[in-house]
């Protein structure tokens, strides 16, 4: 908008350079051509609502672009312009000198951050692609080796994860696929079972990780980053709906709750989840949550099949289920 507001001859944003934003500008001219004006006075000028013009107002004085005079109605009156742009001037060179030692501070952070990488053998950026069946054989047996607190590993056909002994002190917790067959461990080895588990994944001190694409051998290397805490909370997911690899035929599951046997017995009865949310006083999609972990701890595609084997394995037993239990008549 241009009119009274403006002045002749000088620049519409003289003081953008100076981190003023375009309104407050506008508002300072305009009390420039009319110092003692009113609020009622800078809204004609401006054509804004009072509101606005309060807003602006504020920020110039915050700003030291203008002073008070006391009074009904309340006035104001601009500061000099040669004064206002001197001081304005002053303060950006402030702010660049300030964004120059934050600057200077976060370069030295980055070089020790990189040195620190340096030495413990993980310098790199936070992704690489890693290509071929060898180099990815290879680079999981380095990630491995390196291991000295923990390695949490997914191993899923057709590329399983080439088993490399850890040192003593390094907790090992493995996901297995059930497709594998013969399931390799050790007795330091802690080790669970998916029906499908869903990628090859290697992941050491939780400091890098070895992420398979497809079956081609292409790879990411993941060093520290968001997408490597992703991982490890993936890891963390599975590992808690994974159950033992071979669980005994006939014998239960360690792995389920009392509430998980009753679930069971509940869905065998043939109640719908919303009747058994109901039944249990929890949410609909809690029960759909369990029964979905349940399967995978049976190892079980459908809750049908979950119910043959929970049967086989004792869980749907009287004695095991308790008292309560709804069963179909």
């Amino acid at each position: 908008m241009t009119g009274s507001a403006d002045i002749v001859g000088v620049p519409d944003r003289l003081l953008a350079g100076l981190g003023v934003p375009a309104d407050e500008e506008r508002l300072y001219r305009a009390l420039l051509t009319r110092p003692r004006a009113t609020i009622a006075e800078l809204a004609a000028a401006t054509g804004w609502d009072a509101a606005r013009v309060r807003r602006r107002v504020r920020a110039l004085e915050r700003r030291g672009m203008l002073t008070r005079i006391a009074g009904r109605p309340v006035r104001f009156n601009p500061a000099p312009p040669d004064a206002t742009v001197e001081v304005l001037a002053l303060q950006r060179r402030g702010e660049l000198e300030r964004a120059r030692l934050s600057a200077a501070a976060l370069g030295d952070a980055f070089r020790s951050a990189a040195q620190r990488h340096v030495n413990s053998g993980d310098s790199g950026p936070a992704l690489r692609l890693v290509s071929g069946s060898e180099q990815l054989a290879h680079q999981v047996a380095r990630v491995q080796r390196s291991a000295r607190r923990e390695l949490l590993i997914v191993d899923r056909p057709p590329y399983a994860v080439p088993y490399e002994p850890a040192p003593a002190a390094v907790r090992r917790r493995t996901i297995h696929d059930r497709r594998i067959a013969d399931v390799r461990s050790d007795r330091r080895e802690e080790s669970r079972a998916l029906v499908e588990a869903p990628l090859n994944l290697v992941i050491a001190d939780r400091r890098i990780a070895v992420v398979a694409l497809d079956g081609s051998g292409d790879a990411l290397v993941v060093r520290p980053s968001t997408l490597l805490d992703g991982l490890v909370a993936l890891h963390a997911l599975l590992w808690e709906r994974a159950a033992p690899p071979h669980p005994e035929e006939g014998s239960p599951l360690d792995g389920l709750s009392h509430e998980d046997e009753r679930l069971l017995a509940l869905s065998a009865s043939g109640l719908t989840d919303q009747a058994i949310a109901r039944r249990l006083g929890v949410a609909q999609r809690t029960v759909e949550r369990r029964m979905r972990r349940i399967m995978d701890m049976l190892g079980a595609r459908t809750r049908f099949q979950a119910g043959l084997q929970a049967a086989r394995r004792g869980v749907l037993s009287p004695e095991r289920t308790g008292p309560g239990t709804c069963r179909r008549r």
